[in-house]
């Protein structure tokens, strides 16, 4: 079985030697303001790019492209706002787009637009 998560794949329920995500997936996630997973850790190299660091301490929300810090997000008067840090691949575009569906179903604010805007 693959997980996405880490990155590995299980063969009987060991560690095969795959250790690379097939290049057809991309995979996203959000973080709230304030997380724990880009605040808890003195080293965030792994998760956020050097450059993007205040984005965390400034109390932006995350969005994760592959387990990595891509894209900012909000919402106001009913509206989900995807700022990208970088430009996106198709494919991580569709993975952000999936995962702010989600974001909006699960935050039940009556979300009825989701778009991107530019940095």
């Amino acid at each position: 079985s693959w997980s996405a998560w880490t990155g590995s794949a299980m063969v009987r329920g060991r560690p095969s030697a795959i250790t690379a995500r097939p290049a057809a997936a991309s995979s996203s996630g959000s973080l709230p303001a304030f997380d724990n997973a880009i605040l808890g850790y003195r080293d965030r190299s792994r998760i956020i790019d050097d450059a993007d660091l205040g984005l965390s301490v400034a109390g932006l929300r995350a969005v994760l492209v592959d387990g990595r810090v891509a894209a900012t997000w909000t919402t106001r008067d009913r509206r989900l706002g995807i700022t990208p840090l970088r430009p996106l691949s198709p494919q991580e575009r569709g993975a952000v787009e999936e995962e702010a569906h989600a974001l909006a179903a699960f935050l039940d604010q009556g979300i009825d637009d989701i778009g991107f805007t530019a940095p």
